[in-house]
């Protein structure tokens, strides 16, 4: 379960600057049921990326609480934490590929830092970059490969590990059509053996094509997607 109860969160004003603490979110609240599919909609700036990385535990919140796969955050131990993170599947917007390590280490380097055995990892590796039709760039640095092929690493090595949680922030940003359908393919099995999936996108082509339902950020809060356009319509 993941669930965010009156959750407000401001980046701090940077140092010496006259300008006060940047709020973003305030009174975010919503539940997500284990094993469920969500989208997080909304236009850019609107605080998308920021709740995942409250998700992943990279940001904490300014108020609130927050429940990840049934730990609270605020009240856990600080031992709990690394071994919590290591539950939750991360696709970075940017990728954050380690630019000195092959496409294959870098898939790779999830499950070496859980010591899973090297023939187990080459197996998942493999396989994943099959999946992803990059099984030939496996020893590629991440710098020859375009955009759309980094993001593709990104990906199967935020999955590899077959987290509990998988948040991923406009992961099609840089595929084209058939690989952004190959990877929404590969979401929706997650999906099916029991990862909660939570995807951020400023697309609805993509929500149409893989219906489920989507909360839709609107001035630091969420809403079910449909809740807000029937409040719009007259009575």
């Amino acid at each position: 379960m993941v669930r965010f109860d009156q959750v407000g969160f401001a980046y701090p004003a940077p140092e010496g600057s006259r300008i006060g603490a940047t709020p973003v979110l305030a009174g975010l609240s919503f539940t997500l049921e284990a094993g469920s599919f969500t989208w997080i909609l909304g236009p850019s700036g609107v605080g998308k990326s920021t709740v995942l990385r409250l998700m992943h535990l990279a940001l904490r919140p300014t108020a609130g609480q927050i429940e990840i796969l049934g730990v609270p955050v605020a009240g856990a131990r600080p031992e709990t934490l690394p071994r919590l993170r290591r539950r939750i599947g991360v696709v970075f917007q940017d990728y954050r590929l380690l630019p000195y390590l092959t496409a294959f280490e870098n898939v790779a380097l999830p499950l070496r830092l859980a010591g899973r055995p090297e023939p187990e990892i080459a197996a998942d590796v493999a396989e994943l970059l099959r999946w992803v039709g990059l099984a030939d760039r496996a020893d590629a640095l991440p710098p020859t490969l375009s955009g759309g092929e980094q993001q593709r690493i990104a990906f199967a090595r935020a999955v590899v590990a077959r987290p509990d949680l998988l948040v991923a922030d406009e992961p099609t940003g840089n595929l084209d059509a058939v690989q952004a359908r190959r990877l929404l393919a590969l979401l929706a099995e997650m999906n099916r053996l029991g990862t909660t999936i939570v995807v951020a996108t400023h697309s609805e082509e993509l929500v149409d094509y893989m219906p489920a339902p989507a909360l839709v950020l609107q001035g630091g809060q969420a809403r079910l997607r449909g809740e807000e356009e029937a409040d719009e319509q007259p009575a």
